[in-house]
């Protein structure tokens, strides 16, 4: 009810004299965040940074009011931990159970998180949808990247005195922005 405009044309006296505001509304943000916890993200505290980095995404997605899909890949198979709900202070309790081991499902994941926007998109037209993709990019090898259709950005996790580099080629892959977590972690 837009009541200032409304009182202005005096007192109303049937519902026709009131004036309404339209409400505007901005569309929703979903923030796709798929994580490698396999056992090669243990080494050299990779894994211990990047829950750190994690951390402050969650807490900027509450602010924002960003929604949130979480996948993890680990083991065998990727894991959906959240599918496009509010970021909450729950996802601290799943941050710091987070473990690394077994295989790299990566690519597994970035295909059923392509699936999985494909149908969201056709849900919520109107949604910005972005990506992260957490890695240190130990693969065994990759084709046929799915195209995800939305920014992204591929953080690097990778550390030690010999880094492979591949998580770079996999950011070319995608599309996406390439960052080294050292460079996050220093600003």
């Amino acid at each position: 009810m837009n009541w200032p405009a409304t009182l202005l044309n005096g007192r109303p006296q049937t519902r026709a004299d009131l004036l309404f505001q339209l409400r505007t509304r901005t569309p929703h943000e979903l923030w796709l965040v798929i994580v490698d916890a396999s056992a090669s993200t243990r080494r050299h505290q990779a894994l211990s940074d990047a829950k750190g980095l994690l951390a402050q995404l969650f807490d900027d997605a509450y602010r924002q009011r960003a929604r949130l899909a979480l996948l993890t890949a680990s083991g065998s198979a990727p894991k959906w931990q959240v599918q496009g709900l509010k970021a909450s202070s729950g996802l601290r309790v799943w941050l710091d159970a987070l473990g690394a081991g077994g295989g790299t499902p990566l690519v597994a994941a970035l295909a059923q998180a392509q699936q999985w926007l494909t149908v969201r998109r056709k849900r919520f037209p109107a949604e910005q949808q972005r990506l992260l993709v957490v890695t240190d990019g130990r693969l065994k090898a990759w084709t046929g990247l799915p195209a995800l259709a939305c920014p992204g950005l591929l953080i690097d996790i990778e550390r030690g005195p010999i880094r492979l580099g591949r998580a770079r080629e996999l950011a070319a892959g995608l599309e996406a922005e390439y960052r080294h977590i050292d460079e996050l972690l220093s600003v």
